[in-house]
């Protein structure tokens, strides 16, 4: 039986052929607390309709195809996230010392 990842990395070499036809490519990135985090390479990177690509095709297919996803992201997405986070808690840190 495979992995959850596995499913995910399965069924995402089941959709590249549709997207490298308009000279775009997905790669999976990880898949953590029912989020899909995935890089658009080629012609996907910037574009306008990537939004469109994820939350309207890839989404609804590892959705369909995969138990336990729950939405398809961007890493980019994630990587602002952490760094959101980290930001917030070295605030916190510099507040804690501030009062000290």
């Amino acid at each position: 039986m495979m992995s959850i990842e596995e499913q995910i990395k399965y069924t995402l070499d089941k959709i590249r052929p549709f997207i490298q036809r308009d000279g775009g490519d997905v790669e999976f990135v990880s898949f953590e607390d029912g989020i899909v985090y995935v890089n658009m390479k080629g012609a996907c990177e910037g574009c306008m309709m990537v939004d469109d690509t994820l939350g309207s095709g890839i989404k609804i297919i590892l959705q369909e195809e995969v138990p336990g996803v729950l939405d398809v992201r961007l890493a980019s997405e994630k990587i602002h996230t952490i760094e959101d986070e980290l930001k917030e808690i070295d605030r916190l840190l510099k507040e804690e010392n501030k009062s000290e």
